[in-house]
């Protein structure tokens, strides 16, 4: 994903900065939104939803299942009120800042989230102890 975003802030400096290949930018851009597609709905699209029902005890996992919800659409709102205003500001700095968090993402996914592959709900729980 992050390397979508960076390939999609590339083709918005061209696009600014190299007017000579502006109809290469726009293919560009293109094919890095739609990788970016491709990749979210097959990574943090869908996973998180399934990592949710895995990891979370029985007895909490319809309050945390709620907040998780809660704080995914929440998150998704504060990026649909400040797009424009970054794209305002500017095209390339707000790709480029999107994939920065992307790429903060991974780093979190790989240190914090624990492997369930294979592992009972017991095991899982008696994990986080």
């Amino acid at each position: 994903m992050a390397i979508s975003l960076v390939v999609i802030a590339f083709a918005f400096y061209m696009k600014i900065h190299m007017s000579a290949v502006s109809h290469i930018a726009s293919i560009l851009a293109l094919i890095g939104l739609l990788a970016y597609i491709i990749a979210f709905s097959l990574g943090m699209g869908a996973i998180p939803w399934i990592i949710m029902s895995e990891i979370f005890p029985t007895n909490v996992k319809g309050i945390a299942g709620s907040v998780a919800t809660l704080a995914n659409w929440a998150l998704s709102w504060a990026v649909t009120m400040t797009i424009n205003l970054l794209l305002e500001w500017s095209t390339v700095g707000t790709f480029s800042l999107y994939a920065l968090f992307t790429v903060f993402t991974f780093i979190f996914v790989v240190l914090c989230v624990p492997e369930t592959k294979g592992k009972t709900l017991e095991e899982i729980e008696a994990s986080y102890r």
